[in-house]
């Protein structure tokens, strides 16, 4: 689903992996990101796709609000759970949004 996002500037955190072949509890965790990141103030929204390797993108109202998120201790324990047994890499990359633009066929 592509997220609802406000009129720009906001922030992008765009976090690729590819993965190890142990994923036990991977995706409940993955679930609870998710849903721990909705409750965090400054979320404006999340989209994800994986074909090979992941590409997730949360979108944030300030660097402060990705701050925090970062800091939230149930995150930092998955981050730790993915370094040791789920990611084999990653690259997270925070980027400003200054345009959008979008189409929709309405099919």
């Amino acid at each position: 689903m592509i997220a609802k996002t406000p009129e720009p500037p906001y922030y992008a955190v765009i976090f690729t992996n590819t993965i190890n072949e142990n994923l036990e509890g991977y995706a409940d965790t993955a679930t609870r990101m998710v849903e721990l990141a909705e409750e965090q103030e400054g979320f404006l929204g999340f989209e994800s796709a994986r074909d090979g390797i992941g590409i997730s993108v949360s979108y944030w109202k300030d660097l402060e609000s990705i701050r925090l998120w970062k800091a939230n201790s149930e995150h930092l324990f998955a981050q730790e759970k993915g370094k040791s047994e789920w990611y084999k890499s990653y690259t997270t990359r925070i980027a400003k949004v200054e345009r959008e633009y979008s189409f929709d066929s309405g099919v």
